[in-house]
This record gives structure tokens, sequence and C-alpha cells, in this order.
């Protein structure tokens, strides 16, 4: 059994960098919703598995805490940290190789990514390396009976993000194309897989139960996120950063060169393939990256042995790299002032960082700009909310364009007295419509075309404006809107919208 010390240092390295610099902007709209979900504990969501919430909402069980709960995606990236290093170890990789992997690790965009704020990303961040590690270990002739440990912890990956069946099916195909299959003939893979079935099934049974809506969802959503980018496998070196991405895909050739590792490598090419083919957002495939820059890590060692210089050279490279683009994926400068940075990098390299080209260098890439304004849009809304006459508010609603916009009305509206948000969108639709009937409603973000056909009155009572917003959340209206033709009840079927987009619903 393999043990880092150097991974201990390097997992504590990534634990600091992530709790100093993790909570700073303002949560994410994902975030809000995964606290608001984790509120309402269940064994499914819509968009979603449940363990992601219920992580969000114990994280805020002493009050809305932004550093709670990036604490959490800290502790996972520290424990992926040290998991790739004890892969390098595993791998034969000393020292240096697993100080190369450290460092990575913590400076790779991606990586440094889903270690910043919460998502399900977090969790296989992880999980996937550590399933990776347990295999090899497998192949090499552990204890069968540590294929109960692999099904646990894909239990967990699954229940944190459904796409670690990917990850699974493509290390199956990499085993059984090699000899590593011979890890695969033990009534003890079946207990794995058997463990793992039952942790998942009820997960599996609500979705069943509702419909399954997340296949209602990827549906809805297939294509539409879909932009003019280079080929998948191009992205993955873009994310990955182009110069850190020689160390993995150094990792990738010498796994396959090897006998005895060749099942990971065909593992992480399945992988890439099944995701190109299905127009796989380019960040998916993202935690199957530590056991591959592990990998990469040991000939790299051993290729700068003889001479110390290159090893300083490695380090100074890694970490030269890692300082201008550390600000894009961890906010360590104030927002004004990286807002400017972006601007400056963005003139410097012909860059363009998918934000409104009309609105010059004023608002940031999208990472931070759904960050902000979500304290204040839910003031704009108690504001209008507080200027109604008594009898009206006792009734009125808070209904919203979005779920990221609903759970920001429930997370800061609760300072101001403001009811529970109701959306159509993603599980605020199957928490319906709480009582209310419509007759007063409060619409952020409405379409006042759609509103007067289903009102008597519809005034516009503010706009909320936010100059660091993307422009789907900047200029929204609110309106009041009184007297509804026909029940909320009776028209919430019509209002369901299964969808990561920000579309009016």
């Amino acid at each position: 059994m393999k043990f880092s010390r150097p991974g201990l240092l390097w997992a504590l390295a990534a634990l600091t960098i992530h709790l100093a610099g993790n909570a700073h902007y303002g949560f994410f709209r994902d975030e809000l919703y995964f606290i608001i979900c984790g509120r309402h504990p269940a064994l499914g969501y819509v968009d979603q598995p449940p363990l992601t919430p219920l992580l969000a909402g114990l994280s805020q069980s002493f009050g809305v805490s932004l550093f709670a709960l990036r604490a959490v995606s800290a502790i996972c990236a520290a424990i992926a940290t040290y998991t790739a290093c004890v892969l390098t170890a595993e791998l034969e990789g000393g020292i240096f190789a697993q100080c190369v992997a450290g460092l990575v690790m913590i400076f790779a965009p991606e990586m440094m990514a889903f270690g910043f704020r919460l998502s399900p990303d977090t969790i296989e961040l992880w999980t996937w390396p550590l399933i990776a590690l347990w295999t090899l270990r497998l192949t090499r002739g552990a204890d069968p009976r540590w294929w109960l440990a692999v099904g646990a912890v894909t239990a967990i990956a699954a229940l944190g993000k459904y796409t670690v069946a990917f990850f699974i099916v493509a290390l199956l195909a990499g085993m059984i194309c090699t000899p590593a299959r011979r890890a695969l003939q033990t009534p003890w893979f079946a207990a794995g897989a058997l463990l793992a079935a039952i942790f998942v099934a009820p997960n599996f049974l609500w979705q069943a139960h509702n419909g399954y809506p997340m296949l209602q969802l990827l549906e809805n959503d297939y294509g539409k996120f879909v932009l003019e980018n280079p080929p998948f496998p191009l992205q993955q070196i873009v994310i990955m950063s182009p110069l850190l991405s020689v160390v993995w895909l150094t990792g990738v050739v010498w796994l396959l060169y090897r006998r005895g590792t060749r099942f990971l490598g065909i593992a992480y090419l399945a992988l890439i393939a099944m995701m190109w083919a299905l127009d796989a957002k380019s960040y998916y495939p993202g935690p199957v990256y530590p056991y591959v820059i592990a990998a990469g890590a040991v000939p790299i060692e051993r290729w700068t042995s003889a001479h110390r210089f290159w090893r300083i050279a490695v380090v100074n490279a890694i970490l030269a790299f890692a300082i201008p683009s550390t600000p894009f994926v961890l906010p360590v400068l104030p927002l004004k002032t990286f807002v400017a940075y972006q601007g400056s990098l963005g003139r410097f390299f012909h860059l363009r960082f998918h934000v409104d080209p009309n609105a010059g260098n004023n608002i940031p890439i999208q990472y931070y700009a759904d960050m902000t304004g979500w304290p204040e849009l839910a003031a704009a809304a108690a504001k209008v909310y507080s200027g109604l006459p008594p009898r009206e508010r006792a009734q009125a609603a808070v209904f919203t364009n979005n779920a990221g916009e609903a759970a920001a009305i429930d997370v800061y509206g609760v300072r101001y007295g403001l009811p529970p948000a109701i959306s159509g969108n993603n599980n605020y639709w199957l928490w319906g419509p709480r009582g209310f009937t419509g007759n007063v409603l409060i619409d952020v973000h409405g379409n006042a075309r759609d509103d007067r056909l289903r009102f008597d009155s519809v005034r516009l009572a503010a706009v909320f404006r936010n100059p660091y917003a993307m422009p789907y959340e900047n200029n929204v209206p609110i309106y009041i809107c009184r007297g509804i033709h026909t029940p909320l009840g009776q028209i919430w079927p019509k209002l369901r919208n299964y969808s990561y987009g920000f579309d009016r619903l």
C-alpha cells in the first residue's frame, strides 16, 4: 500500500490556497440553487443527484456563509491532490514526480476551478481518481474485496453527478481490451457492482417516479449550448492550459505504452470519444485528469533525473504559467481589478472571454459574472414587495424567470420578509405554486406581453441593473401583476421548464 508524504504537503497547500481564495465575489447562481435544494432534502432532484445539494444545505447550517460552502470544495480539492500524488507513487514515481503532480493538480485551470465553487464536478474531482487508483491496485493483485470499496466510491460519484457512468464504461472497456480483465474474474467485482447499484437505486427510483426529469432536461437542452469551439480533444488542451497539458498528454501516451497500465490509457481515450460523440460540454471529462497527470509526472521525473537544472526549469515553467491564469479560475483579485486584467489580457492576445461584445470590458467572464448582483436583486424585489398595500402583500407571490433567481430570492429575501419564491424552472416547478393563487404576483424578470395575457393589470415597478452581470441578468424588469385570469395552480403544468438555460418560461 503506497503512502505519499509529499502528497500530504501538496494536499495541505491545495486546501490552504482554496480556503484563502475561494470565498470571494459571491455565490454562483448554481450554488444558491444547491443551497435551496439542500433545504428540501430528497432522494433526487430534477437536474441532479442529491449529494451536492445536501452538502450545500449542511454547509449553511449555522447561517448563510460563502466560506463554509466553498470549504467543501477546498476539502475535495485537497483529497484529489493527495490521491493524484498517491497514484504517482503507485506508478513508481518518486518525490519529484509527486511534486510535479501536486503542482499541476493545484494550478491546472480546470482542476483549480473544480476546487473553487461547489458543483457536482467537485465530488467527481476526487472520486474518479480514487476509483482509478483502487482499480489499478486490483489489476496488480490486491485483495479482490477492494471491489467493494470501488463500488462504494462509484456510488458516491453517481450521487454527485451521473457522468461517472461514462467513466465506468470507459474503464471497463479498457480492462476488457487488455490483460487487466483478469481482475474482473472474481465474485467480488459483482459484489462491488451490486453495492453501487443498491446505493444508487433510491435516486433512480425517484427519477422514475417523477418521469425521468433529468432525461427530459437533457433532451430540451441538447445542442443549445454548442458554441463554435475547436474540436472536443483540442478543447481539453485549452481548459487544462496548453503548457500544463504537456504533463497529462505525456501521461496518456505513457499509460498506453506500458502493458500493466494500458487499460487506463484506453479508458481515457474511450471517455473522450464518447463525450465528443455526444456533444458533451468540454469540462465533463475533467475529473479524469488527476490520474493522467499522475502518470505524466513519472516519465518527466525520469527524463529530468540527470540534471537538476531541468527539474528547476519544469517547476518554474508550471509556476510561470500558473500566475497569469490563476485569476481566471480563482478570485484572487478584486472584481474591478480582474475586469481590467481580463480586458488587458484579451487585447494583448486578441481573445474574447464570452462576454457581451457591446459592453466593452465592464463584464467579467460568465464564470464570475454570475456571482454578482444576487443580494441586490433580492433587495430590489423586496422593495417592490414592501410597497404593496398590506392586504395585497399578504397574498403576493414572487415569481422568477429561472431557478438561480428564485434561489437568490430565497437565500437573501429572508432578511426582508419575502415569501418563498416560485418558478417553473427545474426543481422549483416540482415544489409547485406553494399555495399562492397568483392573484397578486411580483414577476421578476417578467415579460409584459405574456403577463398581459394572464392578468387584468400589469405595471412595471422596477428595473434591476447590475453592471457586472451577463446580458441575460442585467436590466431585469420587475412587474406587479394583479387579477390573474386562471388560478396559478391550474396553469402550473404549462409553466414547466426543465432546462439549464435562462430563457423566458
